[in-house]
């Protein structure tokens, strides 16, 4: 075994546990928002007393969550680009909701980035460990 070729699996080595971390953050961020908003719309700070049409923004939430736990990336890739429209409702709920629904609101945001910031990462290392392999194959 050369030492480039050690060198590369040391570095698949510590960039793993960091691929899972990043996939089980998206997952959790996910499951959370989608907790969120059914509890948002049905419970905590309704449109209408006893809950409204609006709960229905969390069916699609339920979507990538098989994607995520598969390790799709493609799944990454599009769910990166659908959670703006959660973090758009929540900046102008945030803005004109009162109290209640203003920090739930807020919550809705900081998910949105953390859902967004797990997702970059993962793409990012999942490229990176993925263009190390390749340039392992032809050491070996």
């Amino acid at each position: 075994m050369t030492s480039h070729t050690a060198d590369l699996r040391a570095a698949d080595a510590t960039i793993a546990p960091a691929i899972e971390a990043t996939r089980w953050l998206a997952a959790a961020s996910v499951l959370a928002l989608a907790l969120l908003c059914l509890a948002w719309e049905l419970w905590l700070a309704p449109l209408r007393p006893g809950g409204s049409w609006l709960v229905l923004k969390a069916l699609p939430l339920a979507l990538p969550l098989a994607g995520l736990l598969k390790r799709r990336m493609y799944t990454y890739r599009w769910l990166s680009l659908v959670l703006w429209l959660y973090f758009t409702e929540g900046v102008v709920r945030a803005w004109s909701d009162p109290a209640p629904s203003r920090w739930l609101a807020l919550l809705e945001v900081a998910l949105t980035l953390i859902l967004f910031l797990a997702c970059i990462l993962h793409i990012r290392l999942r490229q990176r460990a993925a263009r190390a392999r390749a340039q392992a194959a032809p050491a070996a």
